[in-house]
């Protein structure tokens, strides 16, 4: 009797550790098969490749603050805030623009993340709006040969509270190099929709354009698209957690 109460004792243990065992290794599973929580919140940074320029450019200066709010699965909204300013210094003529814009508007992620990534290659949709300032320092009259060059004109002309206004379809992408921690580059293509001319200006300059509207970039006279690009470091800071 006694070793038969053994016996039962030792298949008791066994039958317990294997019912443990086997509970754990489903608890486990479950855990493992749970789809992963993503983080929604605001993600803020700089574009690094206009800090760069204004260090390379003496010609040029600009800082820019960028940031997307996640609202919904793939969708973002984005904004972009900014000011720049661009000496445009030509052959025949020296223009320099400076003012400050922003750009509003929504991204879409095309990308499918593993599991636990939360890595995006976007496309998104924005309108741009800018306010800013032209002097002109310098220009030639032209004279139909340039034999005889005139003389640079060096009387400072200024035109004040300019606009601008266009839009911009873009292309980029965003990947976590640390814990919350995103490197970025975009490319935009971007159309003119709405522009003020300088009037401040006699006569003689009723027909002259911008040639830098900050935000857009350099303009020119044979279209009314212009390209852009950005390379940018952001932080998100998380909100809450959604299951996906």
């Amino acid at each position: 009797m006694r070793q038969l109460h053994t016996y039962l004792f030792f298949i008791s243990l066994f039958i317990s550790g294997t019912i443990l065992s086997q509970e754990a290794e489903t608890n486990i599973s479950a855990r493992d098969t749970l789809p992963p929580a993503e983080k929604y919140g605001l993600r803020v940074g700089v574009d690094i490749a206009r800090l760069i320029r204004t260090a390379l450019n003496d010609d040029y200066s600009g800082f820019e603050i960028n940031g997307d709010y996640r609202i919904y699965k793939n969708y973002y909204l984005a904004a972009e805030l900014g000011n720049e300013s661009f000496l445009r210094d030509e052959e025949n003529i020296e223009v320099e623009g400076s003012g400050s814009y922003i750009r509003l508007g929504v991204d879409y992620n095309v990308y499918k993340n593993w599991y636990g990534m939360q890595n995006s290659i976007y496309v998104g949709l924005r309108y741009g709006f800018s306010t800013f300032d032209q002097t002109l320092n310098s220009y030639r009259i032209f004279t139909g040969t340039d034999f005889f060059p005139n003389e640079p004109i060096t009387e400072k002309r200024e035109a004040k509270d300019l606009t601008a206004g266009w839009v911009e379809f873009t292309l980029g992408i965003k990947v976590e190099v640390l814990n919350n921690l995103y490197l970025g580059a975009s490319v935009s293509l971007r159309g003119l929709v709405s522009e003020k001319d300088p009037d401040g200006f006699d006569d003689e300059f009723d027909g002259f354009e911008n040639l830098f509207i900050p935000g857009y970039g350099r303009t020119n006279d044979f279209s009314q698209f212009g390209v852009g690009y950005t390379y940018t470091i952001s932080y998100l800071i998380p909100f809450v957690k959604k299951k996906r």
